[in-house]
């Protein structure tokens, strides 16, 4: 693939390696470092745009292709297409040529002169999609469930701004942070000396949150490698799977709980969320939500806050979490397309704080 442009040849193992489980961003992050700023830019802007429109794109291409399509085929198209679609900087036949050779390089030669001809037949202009969440690019299970709990027009505004690039900003700590991310460790109103817990850390930009209020830090995570990113931190650092008791005597003035979670609110910066989760994986998100915030709730000292929040849209991880987990909350959301950034969800547990706290 040398004679490719380097942008393009790397999207392209990017996206086929998504296929196969691994996440864009990383990839992004560990094969540009050595691209000039425009090439690094376009391949990017390849990845994250190719799916997140890539039910548009298929609906495209199956309109188009005679029959089922190997990934790297797919893959090809895909990225040409979004190309001859969305980038109007990019020449068509630059678009149309290397895609057929991308092909060509991962060993479908045959199929070449079948991605020349899509490309060159594909509508440029506006096609009438056969359904709502075709037009936008969205899972019909997960639009439908966004239209029960927000409404058509929010679930539509949800959507749409997952088509486009979220809004990046700089935290005061250095680190590269989400607005809506931004906005949770406040809630806990942390101030000097307090004994801060950060349940789920990595990669740490809350908890450097924490450490600039004054609060004397500990940062758990299940893996351990994952703690390393917060290595430059002064915090001390344990590595512990918190649906089992936590390994804490004494109790703790704040606790986050920044839990894993489905990352529905970040569609916009990882978009192939859209194409892997499932209904069933919000069930067993829900469990692990739950004990990690029940053994949690365990180690606040009285008159303590806790902020237990998520960067999920979905009810069963939020909502539904908090209730079975008990006590009284306040809850704060940040919704895409209404508000800038990222989605999140966080709620504040409220019972037993003394009234001048």
């Amino acid at each position: 693939m040398s004679s490719i442009n380097p942008a393009r040849r790397i999207a392209f193992q990017i996206l086929t390696r998504v296929e196969t489980g691994a996440w864009a961003s990383e990839l992004l992050l560990a094969h540009t470092q050595d691209l000039d700023s425009r090439d690094a830019g376009l391949a990017w802007e390849l990845v994250l745009g190719t799916l997140r429109r890539q039910a548009q794109l298929d609906f495209v291409i199956n309109q188009l292709a005679p029959r089922k399509l190997d990934i790297e085929v797919r893959v090809g198209l895909r990225m040409g297409l979004y190309q001859l679609r969305h980038l109007e900087r990019v020449p068509a036949h630059a678009a149309v040529t290397e895609s057929v050779e991308l092909v060509k390089a991962a060993g479908k030669r045959s199929a070449a002169g079948l991605v020349n001809a899509i490309l060159r037949r594909a509508p440029r202009g506006r096609v009438d999609w056969p359904d709502r969440a075709t037009a936008l690019s969205c899972p019909a299970w997960l639009l439908g469930s966004w239209e029960r709990q927000f409404g058509i027009e929010t679930a539509t505004r949800i959507a749409a701004a997952a088509l486009e690039p979220p809004e990046t900003h700089i935290a005061s700590t250095g680190r590269t942070q989400d607005i809506g991310a931004q906005s949770v460790v406040p809630l806990l109103r942390i101030g000097p000396g307090h004994r801060f817990l950060d349940v789920c850390a990595a990669p740490g930009n809350k908890t450097a949150q924490a450490i600039e209020s004054g609060a004397d830090a500990i940062a758990c995570d299940l893996h351990p490698h994952r703690l390393r990113a917060l290595a430059d931190l002064p915090c001390r650092r344990v590595a512990i799977d918190a649906t089992q008791p936590l390994p804490f005597s004494t109790g703790f003035d704040r606790i986050l709980v920044d839990a894993p979670c489905s990352g529905t609110g970040t569609l916009g910066r990882n978009p192939e969320i859209k194409w892997r989760l499932q209904p069933a994986d919000l069930a067993d998100l829900h469990r692990r939500q739950v004990a990690i915030l029940r053994n949690s709730i365990n180690c606040l000292a009285a008159g303590g806050m806790l902020v237990y929040s998520t960067c999920s849209l979905e009810r069963e991880e939020n909502e539904d979490v908090i209730a079975e987990a008990g006590g009284k909350w306040s809850v704060h959301r940040r919704i895409p397309g209404t508000n800038a950034g990222d989605g999140f969800f966080a709620a504040v547990l409220t019972s037993g704080l003394p009234a001048n706290d």
